[in-house]
């Protein structure tokens, strides 16, 4: 992603790392929403691994979450950008020894981990279409190699166009003690990408506390246009998988 970070409040400060706002308000305000859609577009794969599942872009890990409960594998977890990292590392901290000794976090973007047949399940869930083309191509190949032969990897899709107008999204607020944190997201045609600006606040009794706002950048493309990308580099179709919101694909058996 290529956030824009806006931040204006008496007591906040601009942090230059990527999703620095919004890892402060994702789990508060997103999160119980996501971990209900990862376990149903994903849990049932999931719990058929059995060597390795990989989460491509963990975020504050829901999916990685998910697969220590559903698997009994060893997890990887892919996150490059440190606020969302420190959320997720802060979760595995409280987790039982046995469960978060399976869960590797790697600090860098999939195509420099190295990672070579090590999982057989890999899930791609709310990335895709925050990666221009670019890093898209750099990231196949590198899925390809860290599948076993078989391998599956499932992805949920970017949106298949630009918007035709604004698309607003108000976010569930939530209360923690005595204050109430609230968002909303909004979706804009900026050229040949999406805009997703993202407006969060807090608020007491006596008033709004704080202001922030982060922007951030996704690129469209429709599910033959990925499914041709992934067909460029190695990977087949994975038979009755139907959803339209997730693609399933695989590595072949020999390759």
């Amino acid at each position: 992603m290529h956030p824009v970070v806006i931040t204006e409040a008496p007591i906040a400060r601009q942090h230059p790392d990527s999703y620095a706002v919004t890892a402060e308000f994702y789990d508060i305000l997103q999160a119980d929403e996501d971990e209900k859609r990862v376990r149903h577009l994903y849990g049932g794969e999931v719990a058929k691994a059995r060597l390795g599942v990989l989460d491509i872009g963990a975020g504050t890990g829901r999916v990685t979450l998910m697969s220590l409960i559903e698997s009994r594998v060893d997890v990887h977890a892919v996150e490059p950008a440190r606020a969302m990292r420190t959320s997720l590392l802060t979760r595995l901290a409280i987790l039982p020894a046995r469960q978060r000794e399976r869960v590797t976090v790697h600090p860098y973007a999939l195509d420099q981990t190295s990672l070579y047949a090590v999982v057989d399940v890999a899930v791609c869930h709310n990335t895709v279409a925050c990666l221009p083309p670019a890093a898209r191509d750099l990231l196949w190949p590198a899925v390809r190699a860290a599948l076993v032969p078989g391998g599956s990897l499932f992805l949920q899709l970017p949106p298949a166009e630009l918007p035709a107008r604004d698309v607003v999204r108000l976010l569930p607020e939530k209360r923690v003690g005595g204050h109430v944190y609230g968002g909303r997201m909004t979706m804009s045609t900026a050229g040949y990408r999406i805009r997703n600006r993202v407006d969060y606040w807090v608020r007491s009794e006596q008033g709004v506390l704080r202001k922030h706002t982060e922007t951030f950048w996704m690129w469209p493309a429709s599910r033959a246009r990925i499914s041709a990308d992934l067909e460029r580099h190695g990977f087949v179709p994975l038979p009755g998988h139907d959803d339209p919101r997730v693609l399933a694909v695989k590595r072949p058996d020999r390759s």
